[in-house]
């Protein structure tokens, strides 16, 4: 396997960077960047801390982030499985970024950042669902927002067909993660009655 050591060596594989690629990046949010993300009810987070990088797809019955400012985004951080990955991730460096999807949109919008997480009680209350508030909310100060190129969605035909057919369920991966110790068919028949009642 022949493998690049250096940008140098890689920059000589690829044509420059220009126009849009480059003139597209932001600072802050512009109208129209607020108004797509304004629609996004799902995006994907990225971290990074000493043990790796998280990548952990975030979610919501609305707008997936609320926008606090031009430069600061909120997101509730609802239950989920309690590793806390992502969060332990930001306490140890701060570096952020997120994908924002809209279903039947090619477009990805990207936000770079930093992060913070609050407790503050105010902040929690604005996220309140069902008589629920999120346990903490993760404060994104941005550095770079832009559209991706959609040619990735394009050539995946992302929201024009489903190949989920006979994929295995999370029974069937968590019962060979476990060597058959937990998951299944009974861990499938539990699972969806139980999330539902806990989505906040």
């Amino acid at each position: 396997m022949q493998i690049i050591k250096s940008k140098a060596e890689l920059r000589q594989l690829y044509a420059q960077p220009k126009g849009a690629s480059v003139e597209k990046v932001m600072d802050h949010l512009g109208p129209l960047h607020a108004t797509w993300i304004a629609r996004s009810r799902y995006c994907v987070l990225t971290t990074i801390g000493a043990h790796g990088t998280d990548g952990s797809p975030r979610g919501d019955d609305g707008p997936v982030v609320k926008i606090h400012d031009q430069r600061t985004l909120l997101l509730p951080d609802w239950r989920g499985n309690n590793r806390l990955d992502s969060l332990e991730n930001i306490l140890e460096d701060g570096r952020v970024s997120l994908m924002f999807m809209v279903a039947g949109s090619n477009t990805v919008l990207r936000v770079n950042g930093t992060a913070v997480l609050s407790q503050d009680k105010q902040l929690l209350a604005h996220f309140e669902k069902a008589g629920v508030n999120p346990i903490t909310v993760i404060v994104i100060s941005i550095k770079e927002v832009y559209s991706q190129c959609a040619r990735a969605s394009m050539r995946a035909r992302l929201w024009s067909r489903d190949d989920s057919a006979d994929l295995p369920s999370v029974g069937d991966l968590l019962k060979e993660a476990s060597d058959g110790n937990l998951g299944g068919a009974e861990y499938d028949s539990e699972w969806l009655p139980r999330a539902q009642k806990s989505m906040w």
